[in-house]
């Protein structure tokens, strides 16, 4: 990694490779689970490529994911919204065909105002979320005969399917959920012959991790709360037997203090 703009922002992108490499620096025994927590909370926490670049620096080149580290090219900014996504932009693809093969269309690429895609003893996966989207609602047109195609879009998303089967089947079990204000439209076309096109929504790998460990932040903190309730009952209960002990203490000194003050009468008795 240079070093020449450290300022920068940097991306969940660029957070999610330096992840990968902790994750692969754990598996090879170079990093233990202490230093891959420690580094991992500081990955997501980071802003800049000036905070990432100390995480990895002392990674062997040779890890397998290390060749990627942080790249100090700007990558284009999104607004954090719908609104930047949908771009007005031409599609970076239009069209993808599968025969007696596969397809895919994934990570940041812009989906066009219609997709059409072909699958004949084949597959195809349209993967819509980290795309940006040319219009508010765009058309994925699939065509599968004997071979299938599935589409995953965002959460957020509102899905509109208007395919049909022939001894096949499209999935409408997405239709009925609606978008965020802003989100763009989708609407899956086209038909199944001895095939099928599936529909499902699904987070991002980046978005998967974060709430993986905003759930293991979670358990540590309940587990630590355990632990100092623990330990103030302990320390409760330790000063209560003190206190008993120290009245105990008391009771005997009281005691033996009466009980000479008794003898010294009986000796007087006698005297006299």
């Amino acid at each position: 990694m240079t070093d020449d703009a450290p300022e920068l922002r940097a991306s969940d992108a660029d957070r999610e490779r330096v992840a990968e490499v902790l994750r692969d620096a754990l598996a090879e025994g170079r990093l233990d689970m202490t230093e891959f927590e420690e580094r991992l909370d500081a990955t997501y926490k980071a802003r800049t490529y000036g905070e990432l670049a100390p995480i990895t620096r002392d990674l062997p080149v040779g890890t397998v994911a290390a060749a990627p580290r942080v790249s100090m090219t700007k990558e284009p900014e999104r607004d954090g919204g719908w609104a930047g996504r949908i771009t007005g932009a031409e599609g970076s693809s239009t069209w993808a065909v599968a025969v007696m093969s596969g397809f895919q269309r994934r990570g940041r690429w812009t989906v066009p105002r219609r997709f059409n895609c072909f699958a004949f003893w084949g597959g195809g996966e349209i993967d819509l979320r980290e795309a940006d989207f040319s219009a508010g609602e765009v058309v994925i047109n699939c065509v599968a005969i004997m071979g299938g195609a599935q589409v995953i879009v965002p959460p957020g998303v509102e899905v509109v399917v208007r395919g049909i089967g022939i001894m096949g089947g499209f999935d409408h079990s997405e239709e009925g959920v609606p978008g965020d204000p802003g989100a763009p439209r989708v609407v899956v076309t086209g038909f199944a012959f001895w095939g099928g096109v599936g529909v499902e929504r699904k987070v991002t790998r980046a978005e998967r991790q974060r709430l993986r460990e905003e759930r293991r932040q979670e358990k540590l903190e309940r587990r630590e709360a355990r632990e100092r309730d623990r330990l103030e009952r302990g320390s409760g209960r330790r000063e209560l037997d003190g206190s008993r002990r120290e009245g105990h203490g008391l009771g005997d000194l009281h005691g033996g203090a009466r009980e000479r003050e008794r003898e010294r009468e009986r000796e007087r008795r006698r005297d006299t």
